[in-house]
Parts: structure tokens; sequence; C-alpha cells
């Protein structure tokens, strides 16, 4: 099972422990994490249910590529990490 974890910083505006979930695409795998953490949700994806942008989120470190219909593929020992993106000036 893959496990997804979000960061401290998301966490202080909505509870989302840690999990491990079976899903084989970055989808699949929030989607299953939203069945049982819902308010999380809102946070992460928009009303198209794509990623925010002002989400980011990674596979065993590297930054997935489809942001839009979530499709980057999962093995069952990956590690997906759900973090609010960066920007300044």
């Amino acid at each position: 099972m893959a496990q997804i974890r979000f960061t401290q910083n998301i966490q202080r505006h909505v509870p989302c422990p840690p999990a491990h979930v079976t899903a084989s695409t970055v989808r699949e795998a929030l989607d299953a994490y939203f069945e049982i953490h819902s308010r999380a949700k809102g946070y992460v994806l928009d009303d198209q249910r794509a990623l925010r942008k002002h989400m980011a989120v990674f596979i065993n470190g590297v930054q997935i590529k489809d942001r839009d219909t979530l499709s980057d593929t999962l093995q069952s020992d990956d590690l997906l990490d759900v973090m609010q993106a960066l920007s300044g000036g």
C-alpha cells in the first residue's frame, strides 16, 4: 500500500493524518484518502478535481507531472507527500 502524508502546515488548516491507501495512480490515492478524510479534499483539489495551484504533490520526492487528472502512477511501496507550494517575491 502506498503511504500518503500531508505537511504540518496543511494540518494546521484541516486534519489530515498520514494513511496507507491501495491505489495505482495519484487520483486513486487521493480519492481513497478523501473517502475517510473528506474535509481535506476541498483544501487540496479545486472544483474540477484538479490539484489547486497552491498545492504540490510528490511521489518519492519527485513532483508529479499531471496536476489536472492526477494520472501519475504509483507502486505499492511509494510515498506520496502533499504540501503547499511556495511562492514569493
